[in-house]
C-alpha cells in the first residue's frame, strides 16, 4: 500500500493539470460551437438541490467557498445543500427527488441505476482508497479468513459493503459465513469500538479517525475501491442543463483549487467532519486521488462491469441484463467535455 499512498500524494499535488488540459484541448463551454450554451449564460431559476459529504472533499470545498451561490444568484437560483451520510443515503435522496445531484461510490451508483433509479454519472470526483476492513488491535483478527463465523458491520449499498463482499470472495469465504450488521458508517465504528461487532468495513474519513484511536486496518485493497461518482437525476439534466453544467464547472474549479491548496482542503474536511487535522491530511493527501480524469468513461465502465456480477450473486440485482443495461447507460461525459472552471465566480 505504500506505493498507492505515494501515488495518491503525487496525484493531489498534480490535479491542476486536469483543468488545464480541458482548456488546452478546447473543452470549454460553448467554444467553437456557435450555438452551444455557455456556462455563464442565463441559468434556469429555482432551487438547485445538491449534496455534500465528508467522503467527497470537493463538495466540501464548493460549499465552503460559496461558488455556486455566487455564480447562480443573478439567475434567481437558490442553492440548497443536503448532507449525505453515505452512498446509500445519497441514492435515497436522488431517487426521492430530495437532491438533483448526489455523491456516491461507483458501485452504489451502479446498484441504483440497475434497480431503476434514473440517474446519470456526470463527473468523477476522486479515485479514493476510502474503504478497508477494520478491527480492534486486540481482536486477533489479522486476515480476511479470520472473519469466518464472526460479525462485521457494513453499510449496505455502499463501497465498504461491496469491499467486504469482494474481500470475502477473494478469501474463499461465503458471505453466508459471516454475520453482516447493516449499520450506517458512523454507527459501524461505534459498534466496533463497543464490541457489538468483531470487525467493520469502514469508510473514510470516519475510518481514519478510528485508526488514529488505535483501530487496525487489517485488509486493504485499492482495486476493490470504486471511483467517486457525481450523479444527477435524468429529469434535472433534461430540465435544467445549465444548472447541471454550472455544477460540473464548480467541481473542476474545486479540483484545481484543492491541488493548489491541499492543506486548506484538509482543514475544510477536518472542520466539516470534526476530525483532527492530522487525520484529515491522511484522507486528503494519502487516500484521495483527486487528479483522476473527471470524464466518466472506459476506466469506470471496466470497474462497474467487474463489480456488477456480485450484485446478482447476492440478490441485490435480479439479473445480469439489468447490470449490463446500467453499465451501458449510466455514464455521461458531455458536461465535463464542456467544463469551464473560469465561469464560476468567487464569493
Amino acid at each position: 500500500m505504500s506505493f498507492a499512498r505515494k501515488a495518491t500524494r503525487r496525484s493531489v499535488i498534480g490535479a491542476a493539470a486536469v483543468s488545464a488540459a480541458l482548456v488546452l484541448t478546447g473543452c470549454v463551454a460553448g467554444e467553437g460551437s456557435g450555438g452551444s450554451p455557455a456556462a455563464n449564460t442565463v441559468v434556469e431559476s429555482g432551487t438547485l438541490n445538491i449534496d455534500f459529504a465528508t467522503y467527497n472533499p470537493l463538495s466540501l470545498v464548493i460549499k465552503k467557498k460559496g461558488w455556486l451561490e455566487a455564480s447562480l444568484k443573478d439567475q434567481g437560483v437558490t442553492v440548497n445543500w443536503v448532507q449525505s451520510a453515505g452512498s446509500n443515503k445519497a441514492n435515497e435522496a436522488l431517487r426521492s427527488g430530495a437532491v438533483d445531484v448526489g455523491s456516491t461510490a461507483g458501485s452504489a451508483a451502479l446498484l441504483a441505476r440497475a434497480n431503476g433509479s434514473p440517474i446519470k454519472t456526470i463527473d468523477i470526483y476522486s479515485q479514493p482508497e476510502w474503504a478497508a476492513l477494520v478491527a480492534k488491535a486486540s481482536s486477533g483478527i489479522t486476515t480476511v479468513a479470520d472473519l469466518k463465523g464472526r460479525s462485521v458491520a457494513a453499510t449496505k449499498g455502499t463501497d465498504p459493503y461491496f469491499f467486504l463482499l469482494q474481500s470475502l470472495s477473494e478469501a474463499g469465504i461465503s458471505a453466508k459465513d459471516v454475520t453482516v450488521q447493516n449499520l450506517q458508517h458512523a454507527d459501524g465504528r461505534a459498534a466496533l469500538e463497543n464490541g457489538s461487532v468483531d470487525a467493520w468495513s469502514g469508510l473514510d474519513p470516519i475510518m481514519a479517525g478510528a485508526e488514529q484511536k488505535g483501530a487496525k486496518l487489517f485488509y486493504r485493497n485499492l482495486s476493490f475501491n470504486t471511483y467517486g461518482f457525481l450523479n444527477a437525476t435524468e429529469s434535472f439534466l433534461k430540465n435544467k442543463p445549465k444548472q447541471a453544467q454550472a455544477v460540473v464547472n464548480a467541481y473542476e474549479k474545486a479540483r484545481a483549487w484543492a491541488a493548489a491548496n491541499p492543506d486548506e482542503t484538509a482543514q475544510i474536511l477536518a472542520d466539516a467532519a470534526g476530525l483532527d487535522l492530522a487525520v484529515a491530511k491522511t484522507v486528503v493527501l494519502e487516500r484521495s486521488n483527486l487528479n483522476v480524469d473527471p470524464a466518466p468513461g472506459e476506466a469506470q465502465r471496466k470497474v462497474l462491469a467487474k463489480i456488477g456480477p456480485t450484485f446478482v450473486e447476492t440478490g441485490d440485482v435480479a439479473s445480469q441484463k439489468q447490470i449490463d443495461d446500467a453499465v451501458a447507460s449510466i455514464l455521461d461525459d458531455s458536461l465535463v467535455k464542456k467544463a469551464d472552471a473560469s465561469a464560476i465566480k468567487d464569493s
